[in-house]
């Protein structure tokens, strides 16, 4: 039903507001008493056996939505009653702004992926943390991680400490923090991955963390996969160094090598970080890197072409405490992670492994 949806309607609108569209009914629905509940039920039924421990967090299971799609935490309660374990909100940057010009956001349909140079278009880390702060906290809470960026205007000397102005906001309201240095869609941000830059910010960034609040908040980092390996295993070795909590791998790639989008199509659309289905290949070498390289001694979370259940377990037995999607959701619909939680409940219980924690980088002695 979905499918036909997709292409009587969203299929035709342009993707920005589509996504506005349906991220309204998504939280409409979710506004409505009984109806959440109505709806979590169906779409988020919940296998015990899924339940796993990462980051020091108690999740519901290991499958989350990645950053970008809610970008200013408007809609959590929403998104995990579609059936999300965890929901990553940003990227928030220090100060509001608008982004980049429309058209940024284009579907590649016989790809199934996606180009954005959405340019970290959000609200700000005050507002953000206003937000946040005013969310009722239950039991029933779904955890919430929050990426953050650096503002556009402000100039790559500058970056620190406008990052660290969204940490002091925001990191008393996160359940875990990520610092994203991979968009390509902001000037001079991917330079910031060099370890003799980035080693000092996640330091500065940890510090501040831990000032503002009376817990550790976890801290990760989020790369690109357009890093070459030396550039990935020097990347983990700091992250070691410096008792980073994780990794997110990957974010979009610049790469446009492989795609069915005719080439005249692809060039017309112009820049733009390319997500979805194209990234699988790459999305699994650089997990299986920072698995060999880090020996599991952080927690690795796996983003970029997972598509299916079987995508999803397959980073799990590669390395991936956790897995992250976003594209596929534009294209599968609300039932996405309905048949994601069921495939991969049925994996874990052929598997023989007892939790999905057991699974977690057992690809080679499978």
């Amino acid at each position: 039903m979905y499918k036909l949806l997709f292409d009587l309607v969203f299929k035709k609108m342009d993707p920005e507001k589509a996504h506005h569209l349906a991220f309204f009914w998504i939280r409409l629905a979710a506004s409505v008493p009984g109806l959440r509940q109505l709806v979590q039920l169906v779409l988020a039924p919940r296998d015990p056996a899924l339940r796993t421990t990462a980051l020091g967090l108690d999740l519901p299971g290991p499958f989350g939505l990645g950053a970008g799609f809610d970008k200013n935490g408007i809609g959590i309660d929403g998104l995990a009653m579609l059936g999300f374990d965890f929901v990553e909100i940003g990227t928030v940057t220090g100060e509001p702004q608008p982004g980049n010009p429309a058209p940024r956001l284009f579907r590649l349909v016989e790809d199934r992926a996606l180009i954005n140079r959405m340019g970290f278009n959000n609200q700000g880390s005050a507002r953000v943390a206003a937000r946040l702060a005013g969310r009722a906290r239950t039991t029933s809470t779904p955890v919430v991680g929050v990426n953050i960026g650096k503002t556009k205007v402000v100039e790559e000397a500058d970056a620190t400490e406008d990052y660290l102005k969204s940490t002091r906001r925001l990191a008393p309201h996160a359940d875990y923090l990520v610092v994203n240095v991979s968009s390509p869609n902001t000037p001079g941000l991917r330079n910031l991955q060099a370890v003799q830059i980035l080693g000092p910010l996640l330091w500065d960034v940890r510090k501040a963390a831990d000032e503002v609040t009376a817990h550790h908040v976890p801290l990760l980092v989020k790369i690109a996969p357009d890093l070459a390996d030396e550039d990935i295993d020097e990347i983990a070795d700091m992250a070691l160094t410096l008792g980073l909590d994780g990794i997110i791998a990957t974010n979009t790639t610049i790469g446009r090598e492989g795609l069915r989008t005719s080439a005249s199509r692809v060039e017309e659309i112009g820049m733009g970080g390319l997500s979805g289905a194209p990234l699988k290949a790459r999305s699994l070498e650089v997990l299986q890197r920072l698995r060999a390289r880090t020996e599991g001694r952080l927690a690795i979370v796996s983003v970029g072409g997972i598509e299916t259940a079987e995508d999803a377990w397959q980073r799990i037995l590669h390395g991936a405490d956790l897995v992250q999607g976003y594209s596929a959701f534009i294209y599968e619909g609300p039932f996405w992670m309905r048949r994601v939680h069921r495939g991969l409940s049925a994996r874990l219980r052929a598997s023989g492994h007892a939790s999905i924690a057991d699974a977690v980088g057992t690809a080679k002695a499978s």
